[in-house]
């Protein structure tokens, strides 16, 4: 008895470290996940969808590459929230004074809350479609339960894991869809090759625009910070924003593919991201059909929740208010985005095309704006100390700002002068 008692204290503390180390990794994990929860809404299978749609596998490249470049910024967010003690708004304030950051806060609020009709009509279209019922009454409870959560205290933890919990539901569905459709391995390494098949060039903009999220990568800066203050023990590492990415890469990835081997087969076209689930029913029944809903169900919900907690706190940070997520003001504008959306999806059904157009051209002249304060402040020394953008994340930073400042330009010529 006496030999077999140490051994059992020993496996149990073996047993203790090991679920410590795991409970750690996934807290560390916490913002790289939500920025890809986020990130991955309807819209964004949308236009996936679309482009697997029309142009199989040839446009998975793309993935890769707008993938890279969001990495590289949502690293410097997470290093700004590890180097600094205030908010990056607060940082922009006394760099560049208070309408800089004025104008960053308040301009996306208008786009969050511009787009969130979009995540709206997402929830609302996956439940009807899986449950045979209306839309409208799924957007509202839906954002009743969103703004529900805004009353739990500790808001941050009720995110994290919430977005967590809806990630891995996505990563379940998707890659159960994936495994069912069987697809053409040959053809993915085909498509990892570069190449703009003829007409596709609008699509490939808004893939990029859509994956390479400025805004996202901005807000990183903020959840790294909220992190912190619940679990200062647990270091920030590169890999844990990477880790995100990839996951917002390997859905994004997924959808194209399935997308090229059932509808581009099939030769059907995507008008929203649930066709997807209506071609698969024919070819795998009502199981794949459904799954793929609830995949989509899981990409709305958090944008809805994320987009508007980006929003929202952002607004209240410019307007000084502060960033704090268990601030009543600053989730009374997180609640303010949500229901603004759902008004507008329970108003007009979709997304007004006069709002999708100003919320473009809001977004057209920020972004880049956004961009390059990023950029200014992870490479200022005097804020960022060791933290500071070593030479390579420089030159690659600076090669994705001239990318985001092509596709300003581009979006400019597509909205104003054809």
């Amino acid at each position: 008895m006496k030999i077999s008692e140490p051994e059992t204290v020993v496996n149990s503390t073996v047993d203790k470290n090991g679920f410590s180390r795991l409970k750690s990794t996934l807290l560390s994990l916490g913002p790289g996940i939500i920025i890809a929860a986020v990130v991955f809404g309807p819209s964004k299978m949308t236009i996936t969808s679309k482009l697997g749609a029309q142009f199989g596998y040839s446009l998975l490249w793309i993935v890769v590459v707008a993938c890279f470049f969001m990495t590289i910024f949502t690293i410097m967010g997470a290093r700004i929230g590890v180097a600094t003690k205030q908010s990056l708004l607060t940082t922009i304030r006394k760099k560049w004074g208070r309408a800089a950051g004025i104008t960053v806060g308040v301009g996306i609020f208008i786009v969050t809350t511009s787009f969130q009709a979009g995540n709206s009509i997402g929830v609302g279209i996956a439940l009807a479609e899986a449950t045979g019922t209306k839309p409208l009454l799924w957007i509202v409870f839906f954002n009743l339960i969103g703004i529900g959560l805004l009353f739990f205290r500790g808001f941050y933890k009720v995110l994290e894991k919430l977005m967590v919990f809806l990630v891995a539901l996505m990563l379940f569905a998707f890659l159960t869809t994936f495994f069912l459709i069987k697809p053409d391995f040959s053809e993915i390494a085909k498509g990892l090759v570069p190449s703009i098949a003829p007409g596709s060039f609008g699509l490939v903009i808004a893939f990029f625009a859509s994956t390479f999220s400025m805004v996202a990568a901005f807000y990183q800066a903020y959840l790294v910070q909220e992190r912190i203050k619940f679990n200062p023990e647990i270091q920030e590492h590169n890999s844990n924003s990477i880790t995100g990415i990839f996951i917002l890469g390997l859905m994004s990835a997924i959808i194209m593919i399935c997308a090229a081997s059932v509808l581009n087969k099939q030769g059907i076209n995507v008008v929203n991201a649930s066709d997807m689930s209506r071609a698969l029913e024919p070819l795998f029944g009502k199981y794949a059909s459904t799954l793929f809903l609830v995949g989509l169900f899981g990409a709305s919900f958090s944008s809805l929740i994320g987009n508007s907690t980006i929003g929202g706190t952002l607004m209240a940070d410019s307007l000084g208010y502060g960033s704090n997520l268990n601030s009543g003001k600053v989730k009374l504008f997180i609640a303010l985005v949500m229901i603004f959306g759902a008004i507008i999806a329970f108003r007009f059904g979709k997304l007004p095309l006069e709002l999708i157009v100003f919320a473009q051209s809001v977004t057209i002249f920020l972004v880049p704006f956004i961009g390059l304060a990023l950029y200014s402040v992870s490479n200022d020394e005097k804020i960022m100390g060791s933290y500071k953008n070593s030479p390579v994340v420089r030159i690659t930073g600076a090669l994705g700002l001239l990318i985001l400042v092509l596709l300003a330009i581009s979006n400019v010529n597509e909205l104003f002068f054809k």
